[in-house]
């Protein structure tokens, strides 16, 4: 990214990311690292590819960055539920009342939109923007790191519990442990 993209994306993002409630997703395990640093990827490569697709890349950052931003770490939920209330299919309701109320100033109709569409097909209902799908399809590349551990695919997908000891075991893709506390 050029310094003046780099810029003008901290600018966009720094207001979320600085937030107190959208750092204790530093904490919160998605695939083999945070989900501070999946949101974060997924937002940084939505910005780079929006815009030069000329496309809304404001808004498409935001809901990118926001997509996964539900109430609380799930995989340490050890309720049984019914599979249509398994976190895949829930996530994305939560994430976007939790981005309405955290952060007004920034939600619309295109973010809310991106947020709660970003797991289709599990939403059912389709994107209704080309940002949308930009952003479920960008979350789908991303999260694509889980298919070099086949084994953890039971625990992500919410089969399998999470071992005692991963409770603050978020990863960065090259091994080194990140905000961990």
């Amino acid at each position: 990214m050029k310094k003046e993209e780099k810029a003008e994306f901290y600018y966009l993002v720094n207001e979320i990311i600085r937030h107190e409630e959208f750092q204790k997703r530093k904490n919160y395990q998605h695939h083999d690292e945070s989900v501070y640093y999946h949101c974060y990827q997924v937002a940084k490569i939505t910005f780079r590819v929006s815009r030069k697709l000329g496309l809304d890349y404001q808004n498409a950052t935001i809901g990118a960055l926001l997509h996964d931003f539900y109430y609380e770490d799930w995989q340490k939920n050890k309720k049984r539920k019914p599979i249509w209330q398994l976190h895949g299919f829930v996530h994305a309701a939560e994430a976007k009342e939790n981005a309405r109320r955290n952060f007004p100033q920034y939600f619309n109709p295109k973010v809310a939109n991106i947020i709660e569409r970003h797991m289709f097909p599990l939403t059912i209902k389709p994107p209704i923007y080309l940002e949308s799908w930009l952003v479920c399809f960008i979350d789908k590349y991303v999260s694509l790191t889980i298919f070099k551990n086949p084994r953890k695919l039971p625990q992500y997908i919410g089969l399998k519990e999470v071992g005692s000891n991963d409770k603050n075991n978020c990863r960065h893709r090259n091994g080194t442990r990140r905000w961990r506390n």
